[in-house]
């Protein structure tokens, strides 16, 4: 394998790349707007949280053309620095979900850096952060006291549990929602191995949700001039995301398995061909026809334990062992032009690295490569959402830690002296 040097033009910077780079890396950087638009245009959002939820949830504002400021400590977001990166404090899962910010760094222990949050609150229409209630009022920014100041600001929070409820107090973490919101029990029905799913699905659902819930809120304030209080509890949200499905026997409050069967069944798999695999799906009887004539088996199109709903439920087990053992006869090549020809629904197996050269992906133009001011060539996902005449878009590279202090704080009155002092950035590696 062989590697290369390139430079990064806004750093002079040499950076190792392999030296054929996926089809899907080799576009050009684009520069970006620096001009908010989209549905939420006007928005602005003070945003104190850290983590996920409440970064994903307020990116994804930023991304429909909020204005997003996000209140650091003098260290930042501890996701600043969960992995290596080309500068401290711009790791890469700091970027995936700070886009489209402004970076303000305040210490909120100092009275006058909380008195400066508190004036950007009353300039803000949602003031967000991942803290339990309990702490934030002792901090002094609980609802109780942000209404005070703002009464119409839409105020959210992402805890763990419904503030009603005796667990209202406990912190929570995306592997400990896994654990007690169903999740891993399913990987255990389905496998036998007690595994969170790898990725952090908990808290990525639960910050999806509390997107779409400020936004379901600031409808009601545009409709009324009310603001409200909004919180997204991660363990009721996920279990609620979970039991979509899998409620089942529970709808009807009788005896039986709480899981979708479907789902659990061993065969439920990728389907193995001669090089590789495929993934196959249909619903409907006239679907499954399509599939059976697709592998060369027709007459199982008529076969009485798959001819109805029903009786396909029943044995579905059975069903994709059968087609597991023809799948297996062909490649994965001659699997696809045999589906694609009948209309069915199939997919390929990617790593996620492959994702990169998808030609679908390419494009559609879903990566995205921009010349970050101080980390060079930075690529990310395109917004997937697709709106007509408000489009959201990618306006602001994820910012250096207190980037925007100055300016963000000299619009709502204070000099440089006392933002200089307000403002004082101490990166991790200069804690002591």
């Amino acid at each position: 394998m062989v590697w290369t040097y390139i430079k990064i033009n806004s750093l002079n910077q040499e950076v190792l790349f392999h030296d054929k780079l996926p089809k899907g890396m080799l576009m050009k950087p684009q520069p970006l707007s620096g001009v908010h638009r989209g549905p939420l245009a006007g928005i602005r959002v003070v945003d104190l949280s850290i983590n996920i939820v409440g970064p994903l949830a307020t990116q994804t504002m930023g991304d429909m053309g909020a204005e997003v400021l996000k209140i650091e400590t003098r260290t930042g977001d501890p996701n600043r620095y969960m992995a290596e990166a080309r500068h401290q404090g711009m790791a890469p899962m700091f970027l995936g979900v700070n886009r489209n910010k402004k970076s303000v760094v305040l210490d909120l222990k100092d009275p006058e850096g909380l008195k400066a949050l508190m004036k950007l609150i009353e300039t803000a229409d949602v003031f967000v952060h991942s803290m339990r209630p309990s702490a934030a009022d002792r901090l002094g920014i609980g609802y109780k006291a942000v209404s005070s100041i703002k009464p119409n600001i839409v105020y959210a929070c992402g805890v763990g549990y419904r503030l009603d409820g005796p667990y209202g107090s406990r912190p929570a973490y995306d592997d400990v929602i896994q654990g007690e919101s169903g999740m891993v029990d399913l990987n255990v029905k389905a496998s036998g191995e007690a595994r969170y799913f790898p990725s952090v699905m908990a808290d990525k659902i639960s910050g999806l949700v509390l997107g779409s819930a400020i936004g379901m809120a600031l409808v009601y304030k545009e409709r009324t001039g009310e603001g409200q209080f909004v919180n997204v509890p991660m363990f009721e949200t996920n279990i609620a995301f979970n039991l979509t499905e899998h409620i089942w026997a529970g709808s009807f409050e009788r005896e039986g398995p709480w899981c979708y069967p479907r789902m659990l069944i061993k065969n439920r798999k990728p389907f193995p061909t001669k090089d590789g695999y495929v993934c196959i799906l249909a619903l409907t009887t006239e679907e499954w026809a399509k599939v059976w004539h697709a592998i060369g088996q027709p007459e199982m199109a008529v076969d009485p334990r798959f001819g109805s709903l029903e009786s396909r439920t029943r044995n579905i087990d059975t069903l994709y062992g059968l087609l597991a053992d023809a799948v297996a006869q062909l490649t994965t090549s001659d699997a696809i032009a045999r589906l694609q020809a009948q209309g069915v629904a199939y997919g390929v197996v990617n790593s996620i690295e492959e994702l990169q050269d998808d030609p679908h992906l390419i494009a559609t133009g879903f990566f995205k490569a921009y010349e970050h001011p101080t980390e060079g060539r930075v690529v990310t996902t395109e917004i997937p959402v697709q709106m007509s005449k408000t489009p959201g878009e990618i306006a602001f590279p994820p910012p250096n830690l207190g980037e925007h202090s100055a300016s963000i704080l000299s619009s709502v009155g204070y000099d440089q002296n006392e933002i200089e002092r307000l403002s004082r950035t101490t990166p991790r590696n200069a804690v002591k």
